[in-house]
């Protein structure tokens, strides 16, 4: 079930070590799912409850999991040493994660990450308690995804037609009359079909005053004669994403649907004229405010404009940098970044958005996506 080479793995671990070593750190406590997969393979969803993979410098990784997870990480993982702990009344498996620690020696400078869905309150304060030494380094394992290998954008790239094929779909069925439902189960057909995975968070789909919202909501309409729908959805691969958000506009098209078309496709692609080697993201942001200030939409954008992808689970398939004022990251070969312009006019009810997922080449921005830029009007 790995789905990458053993090559992959290897050059993943040794740029783990490295980090320990640079940080000075004798270990790490991996807690947030898509460290676990990337380094090891490991793919579940047991991180809804408490799991940690120990990763001393220099030695083989150990996990410490629930039974139901026992066998997930046998077929799916590298991992050859997997300890349970027990589900009973009172149990508190930090218990067990301090005891682990002990019989593999290790203590000093331990790093952890804590800002994760695989690790709740709780359980941390609990963790916090029990070990001493513990280093936060919960960007640690985020920076190392962000430059993918070329098995890694192999997979960006199929992710990426998954997404195109999704919009394929979507707009085979978006007219006046169709139910938003339909839509949404076309898309996933596209890309389930397809052998493609769950997205780490939901598709958004709204039309009406819905198409003014950039979050998923739950509840569904029917398209009128005279509407607008927004979509934003990603092609997933081998937990890889590609991004893609667009407006359709159903029926005839507003003054301002066709002012904030012209001033999100500017955008979009003076960002993408930014998305080079050696800038800082915040470079990125900054073509975005610019560009949409100066056609006369400050009030309708957002103060964010996208942000890195990677191998993500749920509940975001959003990495932890994003375009925004004065982001630091400088941006490199391999790096892949979702782009998005959305515009959102609350007092004439119009909503327009446009992205696209690009990877960073030695020349700059590559789009790998074939939707079209122009409005789409059915």
């Amino acid at each position: 079930m790995l789905h990458f080479s053993d090559a992959e793995f290897a050059r993943r671990r040794a740029a783990l070590d490295a980090e320990l070593e640079r940080r000075g750190l004798d270990a790490i406590l991996l807690f947030a799912p898509e460290s676990q997969y990337w380094l090891t393979g490991y793919d579940t969803f047991g991180y809804c409850f408490f799991q940690c993979l120990v990763v001393p410098a220099g030695r083989d990784p150990v996990l410490l999991t629930r039974s139901a997870d026992l066998r997930q990480a046998q077929i799916t993982s590298n991992i050859e040493d997997i300890r349970i702990w027990k589900d009973r009344a009172g149990a508190d498996p930090s218990e067990d994660l301090a005891a682990l620690l002990a019989d593999l020696g290790i203590s000093g400078r331990i790093g952890w990450e804590t800002a994760t869905q695989g690790l709740t309150h709780l359980n941390g304060q609990r963790v916090a308690a029990r070990i001493g030494g513990l280093v936060e380094a919960s960007d640690l394992m985020g920076l190392l995804r962000l430059v993918k290998s070329p098995e890694e954008i192999a997979c960006v790239r199929k992710a990426a037609e998954l997404s195109d094929s999704a919009w394929d779909a979507a707009l085979d069925r978006i007219t006046a009359g169709a139910n938003e439902g339909e839509i949404l189960a076309a898309m996933h057909a596209r890309i389930f079909g397809a052998g493609g995975d769950y997205p780490g968070n939901e598709f958004i789909i709204g039309s009406g005053e819905n198409a003014l919202l950039c979050r998923y909501q739950s509840g569904r309409r029917k398209l009128g004669d005279e509407d607008q729908i927004t979509l934003e959805w990603a092609g997933t691969w081998r937990h890889y994403h590609a991004a893609n958000m667009k407006t359709v506009i159903v029926g005839s098209a507003l003054p301002e649907h066709e002012r904030m078309q012209e001033a999100a496709v500017a955008a979009l692609l003076a960002c993408e004229a930014a998305l080079k080697p050696g800038n800082e993201m915040g470079a990125v942001f900054a073509a975005h405010a610019e560009t949409l200030d100066a056609m006369g939409m400050g009030a309708h954008r957002l103060n964010a404009c996208g942000y890195s992808l990677g191998p993500r689970f749920s509940p975001s398939w959003m990495e932890d940098q994003m375009f925004y004022e004065g982001a630091p990251t400088v941006m490199a070969p391999g790096m892949v970044f979702f782009l998005h312009m959305i515009l959102m006019d609350s007092e004439s009810g119009a909503a327009m958005t446009l992205g696209r997922t690009s990877l960073v080449t030695q020349g700059g921005s590559e789009p790998l996506s074939r939707m079209p830029l122009e409005l789409v009007v059915r």
